[in-house]
C-alpha cells in the first residue's frame, strides 16, 4: 500500500520536515523550503488503524513537533495496490482548545458514536474536520453541490461519523462527484436528521483531483465554526474528606465521590472538584491533614480507601467490631483524623493478612505493578522504611538514608524478608487506583468532570527529595509573599526547585507527574501558577514570607538603586532597624526583658542589634519552642518584626545586588527616611516589583508551561491568585490556561470586587475557596466592606444586613451564574447557603483553611450526608432552577 503525504510548512535554513508515529519515521522532501511530500510503502493486512504526527528536525535533532494533544489517525483500508495520497495543514493549538480536552471530549460532549463503516470506493474522498464544540445530540454534517451532499438543501445534509470526536469524518465516492465539488461544514440535529447551521466560511472548494481507480484522497485539518452560543457550566468544589454518607468511615472516601457525582447530575451540575487526594502520611497524627503536604506525588492516600468496597474479614467477631468503629466515627460532626486513621489502617493490615497474597498474584496487579514500577517501588519502600525506623525524615534512618535504586530493587525481591511489608504498600495502592478508576469511569458515564488539584510543593520528606533530590534546592523554603489574608506572606516549608536540572531532562519530573493525574482527572488545577514564572523563595533561617524574594528574578546594583535618587546605605538599610521608640512600640511593658535577652547596642549610635544567638527568625523560634504563654508569644512575633525590619535584602546569588523587601513601607526604617528618600524608595519599589520583570517572567513560564499543559488531555486551570505580573495573563491567555476569578480579589487594582460579566470566558468563577472562609462568613468579617458590596454590587439601597441570609446568598449565587465565566464552581458551603433549611447553623465550622495559621487542622465534614443532601427537595430544586435560568444547563 503506498501512502504519499503531503504538508505545507515554511521551514527556517537547516530544518526538514519528518512524519513520525506508528509508520517508520521518514523525512519529506521540498524544492521551496514549503511545500513538503514524501511517498512510504506499507506492508499491511487488509485493514489497519495508522497514528501518526509531523515534526520539525535540525541537524538530526527533534527541535518543534506540531500540537498532538488530539494525535491523527487514519484507517487504511484495501488490499496492496491502493493508494493514499493524504493532503495535511500543520496543527498548532487551535483556537478553542478548551473544548479538545478530554473534559469534553470524554465527559460534557461525549454522545455515544457508532464505529465507523469505510467503503473504500474504487475512488474515495475522505474529508476529515475539526469541530470539538457541538454539545450531545448533534454531530458536524456536510452539505454541498452535489446530490449526494443534499445539493445545498440544508435538511438534506449529511452527518459525518464523530467516533474520533473531536475529529468528524466523511468517505465520498469520488466516481460520483461532478466537479468542482463546492461544499460546507453545517451543524446537525441527530433527533431531528437535518441540518440546523451553516458554519461561518466561504464555500469549500476542490478541483477534480485526478484519482487513478483505487486511489483515495484524504484531505483533513479542516476547521468548522459557527455562531454558537458560548457553553457555560456549574460545578461544585468539596474535598474528599469532606463528604459523608451513611457509608463512610469518619472521612469521605471514593465510594463517596461517586454519590457526590450522583448530587451533581441531580441538580444539573457538571464538574466535581477536589482538593488533593496524594497520600500525607508522616507521623500517622492530626498534622497529616494537610492534602498539600504529600508524601508522593503519585500514591493515592489510604485514608480515602472505601472498606465497604474491600471484601469482609473472614472473622466475623472482628467484622462486627469495624462495623460498630464505622458508626461511632461517622457520627462525628468534624473529622477525627488520628481516630479514623488509626482503624483503617488495623483493616487494612487485617485485609492484607487474609487476602494480600492472592492479589499479588494476580494478573491484574501484576499488569498495574508493570505500569507503576518506577514510583511505586520506591514508594513502597519509603513507607516501610519511615515506619520502621519511625519517622519520615529519611536523612535519620541509618541505612538507606541515601537512595540507591540498586539497594531498593534487592530489599523489594519477593525472597527477601521484608518484601511482605513493602508489598503491604503496592497492595493499598492497587485498590486505591480501582477504587478510583471506577469513580472516574462513573464520571464520565454520566457526563461529569471530575477535577484534581496538582499543589506547586513537595514536601522536604518526601519520596520525591529521597529519590530524586537533584530537582530540589532544599536549603530555601517555598512561599508567597503578603496579602490581604496574610500580612507576614505564607511560608510553605517546601523546598524550591532547580529549575535548571529540570530544564535539561525537558520537564520529564513534571509531564510524568501530570501524565499520572490525566488517568483520574479530566481538568486540573495547578496550584499556584505563579509559581512557573517565579517563586517566593524565603531562606530557611526564616519562619515568615517577609524576607524572601522572587527566584529568577532581576536584582539591583548600587549604581541602579542610586540612579533612582536614593541615598543607599548598605549597613542602614540591610541590617535590622532597632530603635527605642521601636522597641517600646512593639513590646510595651516587655521592653526592658527584650533589651536585657534578645538585644544590645549597635555600632550605629541610637540603634541596637540583635544578640548572635537571636540574630534569625529560626533561633528565635527554637528559644521559644515549648513556652505557649501569650506573653511568650507576644515577643516571639516581636522578634520576628524586629528581625525582618529591612529595607533592601541580598541577593541569594549574587552578594552585590539587592531585592527591596517586600513590604517595605511597613518597616520602621521606611518610616525613617526623608521624604526625598521615600519618593525614591516608591519609584523604585513600584518599577521592581509591577514592571521590572515581565518579559523575564514571561519566557521563564513559556520554557515549562506550553510542553507540561499539552502533556496531557486534561483541561488546564491555573489558580492565578495573589501578587500578580501582568505577563500571567500574557502566558494564559496565549496557552489558553483557564484562570480563577473570585469576586472578594479582583485582579484589577481599580477594583474592590470583582464583576462577574467582565471575567474573562477562559475562566472559573468562583465566590469563596478552601483558603477562604465562605460566603456567610465573608460577610460577617468586615461589616463596612460588606456594606458597600451591598449597595455597590448588588444594587441595594439602605443599611446592610449583619447576616447573609439564604435569600441574599441565593442573589449573590445568581450574579455568579450569569457571569461570564465558562465554568462557575462554588463550595458545597456556599451552595447550600441558598436555603435555610438546610444549611449549617454554624458558619465558622464551615472553615476548611486558615493560611496564616501554619499548623491548621483541616477537619471540615458536611453537616448533611450525601443520603440527606439527595433528598432536600428545596435546595435542588432551587440550584436546577438557577442552572436552568442563567443558561448554564444545554
Amino acid at each position: 500500500m503506498k501512502l504519499t503525504f503531503s504538508i505545507e510548512y515554511r521551514t527556517s535554513w537547516g530544518e526538514e520536515v519528518r512524519v513520525i508515529g506508528s509508520i517508520p519515521e521518514t523525512p519529506l522532501q521540498t524544492t521551496d523550503g514549503t511545500h513538503w511530500s514524501t511517498t512510504i510503502e506499507l506492508a499491511m493486512p487488509m485493514e489497519k488503524e495508522i497514528e501518526y504526527a509531523y515534526a520539525i528536525y535540525a541537524n538530526g535533532i527533534l527541535v518543534r513537533k506540531e500540537w498532538d494533544s488530539t494525535p491523527r489517525h487514519l484507517r487504511l483500508i484495501g488490499n496492496e495496490k491502493r493508494t493514499y495520497r493524504i493532503n495535511d495543514s500543520w496543527k498548532d493549538v487551535p483556537k478553542q482548545r478548551a473544548f479538545y480536552s478530554s473534559a469534553f471530549t470524554k465527559c460534557l460532549f461525549a454522545g455515544a458514536q457508532k464505529e465507523p463503516i469505510y467503503k473504500a470506493y474504487r475512488k474515495s474522498i475522505f474529508i476529515k474536520a475539526n469541530c470539538p464544540s457541538l454539545g450531545n445530540g448533534y454531530a458536524l454534517a456536510i452539505c454541498g453541490n452535489q446530490k449526494c451532499l443534499g445539493d445545498w438543501n440544508l435538511k438534506k445534509a449529511v452527518a459525518m461519523n464523530g467516533n474520533r470526536f473531536p475529529e468528524w469524518e466523511i468517505e465520498l465516492d469520488a466516481s460520483k462527484i461532478t466537479y468542482p465539488l463546492e461544499y460546507k461544514f453545517v451543524t446537525y440535529c441527530l433527533d431531528k436528521k437535518t441540518g440546523v447551521e451553516w458554519e461561518i466560511n466561504p464555500n469549500r472548494y476542490l478541483a477534480e483531483p485526478s484519482l487513478s481507480a483505487n486511489e483515495t484522497l484524504v484531505l483533513s485539518d479542516r476547521y468548522a465554526y459557527f455562531n454558537l452560543p458560548d457553553w457555560k457550566g456549574v460545578g461544585v468544589a468539596i474535598p474528599i474528606f469532606s463528604l459523608k454518607s451513611t457509608h463512610s468511615f469518619g472521612i469521605g472516601d471514593f465510594g463517596d465521590l461517586k454519590r457526590m457525582i450522583d448530587w451533581a447530575v441531580l441538580t444539573h451540575q457538571k464538574v466535581v472538584q477536589i482538593l488533593p487526594i496524594n497520600d500525607t502520611t508522616m507521623t500517622h497524627s492530626w498534622t497529616d491533614s494537610y492534602p498539600y503536604n504529600s508524601t508522593s506525588i503519585y500514591a493515592l492516600h489510604p485514608i480515602y480507601m472505601d472498606i465497604s468496597k474491600m471484601n469482609k474479614l473472614i472473622d466475623k467477631e472482628r467484622m462486627r467490631e469495624f462495623s460498630m468503629r464505622q458508626k461511632t466515627l461517622n457520627s462525628y460532626s468534624a473529622l477525627n483524623y488520628e481516630e479514623v486513621e488509626k482503624c483503617k489502617w488495623e483493616y487494612f493490615h487485617l485485609i492484607y493478612a487474609q487476602e494480600g497474597e492472592d492479589t499479588l498474584h494476580s494478573k491484574d496487579f501484576q499488569s498495574f505493578f508493570k505500569l507503576n514500577e518506577e514510583w511505586l517501588q520506591p514508594y513502597a519502600v519509603f513507607c516501610y522504611l519511615r515506619e520502621l525506623y519511625h519517622t519520615a525524615n529519611f536523612r535519620d534512618w541509618t541505612k538507606y538514608a541515601v537512595y540507591h535504586q540498586e539497594e531498593i530493587e534487592r530489599l523489594c525481591s519477593p525472597d527477601k524478608p521484608d518484601y511482605k511489608g513493602i508489598a503491604f504498600y503496592f497492595y493499598l495502592q492497587y485498590q486505591l487506583h480501582l477504587q478510583l478508576l471506577e469513580a472516574t469511569a462513573y464520571a464520565r458515564q454520566n457526563g461529569i468532570v471530575l477535577k484534581g488539584d496538582i499543589p506547586i510543593g513537595i514536601n522536604r520528606d518526601s519520596v520525591e527529595a529521597w529519590v530524586e533530590p537533584q530537582y530540589f534546592k532544599f536549603d530555601k523554603q517555598a512561599g508567597a509573599p503578603p496579602d490581604d489574608f496574610s500580612v507576614n506572606g505564607q511560608n510553605w516549608g517546601f523546598p524550591t526547585y532547580n529549575w535548571d536540572v529540570m530544564e535539561k531532562d525537558a520537564y520529564q519530573w513534571w509531564m510524568k507527574r501530570f501524565r499520572k493525574m490525566g488517568e483520574y482527572f479530566d481538568a486540573y488545577r495547578i496550584d499556584h501558577i505563579l509559581g512557573f514564572f517565579r517563586i517566593w523563595e524565603i531562606p530557611t533561617h526564616a519562619v515568615h514570607g517577609l524576607l524572601g524574594q522572587f527566584v529568577p528574578s532581576l536584582p539591583m546594583d548600587v549604581e541602579e538603586i542610586a540612579a533612582f535618587g536614593l541615598d543607599f546605605n548598605k549597613e542602614l538599610f540591610t541590617t535590622p532597624y532597632i530603635t527605642e521608640e521601636f522597641l517600646q512600640e512593639t513590646f510595651g511593658p516587655h521592653c526592658d526583658e527584650v533589651k536585657t535577652t534578645f538585644v544590645c547596642n549597635a555600632s550605629i549610635q541610637g540603634l541596637y542589634e540583635m544578640r548572635p544567638e537571636f540574630d534569625t527568625q529560626r533561633k528565635v523560634e527554637a528559644y521559644f519552642y515549648g513556652r505557649n504563654s501569650a506573653d511568650s508569644d507576644w515577643i516571639r512575633e516581636g522578634l520576628y518584626t524586629l528581625i525582618s525590619d529591612v529595607l533592601f535584602l541580598y541577593d541569594s546569588k549574587e552578594f552585590d545586588k539587592f531585592h527591596p523587601r517586600i513590604a517595605a513601607r511597613n518597616t520602621a526604617i521606611y518610616k525613617s527616611l526623608s521624604n526625598e528618600n521615600k519618593k525614591a524608595f516608591d519609584e523604585l519599589y513600584e518599577q521592581y516589583y509591577y514592571h521590572r520583570h515581565n518579559d523575564f517572567w514571561y519566557r521563564q513560564a513559556m520554557k515549562k508551561l506550553p510542553q507540561l499543559t499539552s502533556s496531557t488531555q486534561m483541561l488546564v486551570c491555573g489558580e492565578d491568585l495573589g501578587m500578580i505580573p501582568e505577563c500571567v495573563a500574557w502566558v494564559m491567555k496565549e496557552l489558553q490556561i483557564v484562570s480563577l476569578d473570585i469576586q472578594r480579589m479582583p485582579k484589577s487594582p481599580s477594583q474592590e470586587f470583582g464583576l462577574p460579566n467582565e471575567y474573562p470566558y477562559l475562566s472559573v468563577n468562583t465566590l469563596s475557596t478552601h483558603d477562604m472562609s465562605t460566603l456567610r462568613g465573608w460577610w460577617q468579617e468586615d461589616y463596612q466592606q460588606t456594606q458597600r458590596y451591598f449597595n455597590d454590587i448588588l444594587g441595594h439601597y439602605g443599611t446592610a444586613p449583619t447576616i447573609a441570609s439564604a435569600k441574599l446568598c441565593e442573589e449573590i449565587v445568581r450574579q455568579q451564574l450569569y457571569g461570564n465565566s465558562m465554568l462557575c464552581i462554588l463550595s458545597l458551603q456556599d451552595w447550600i447557603s441558598i436555603d435555610e433549611e438546610y444549611r449549617n447553623p454554624d458558619v465558622d465550622v464551615e472553615r476548611i483553611n486558615i493560611p496564616s495559621h501554619p499548623r491548621h487542622y483541616w477537619r471540615y465534614r458536611m453537616h448533611l450526608s450525601i443520603e440527606e443532601l439527595m433528598k432536600a427537595e428545596s435546595l435542588n430544586k432551587k440550584i436546577q432552577e438557577l442552572v436552568e435560568l442563567t443558561g448554564r444547563v444545554l
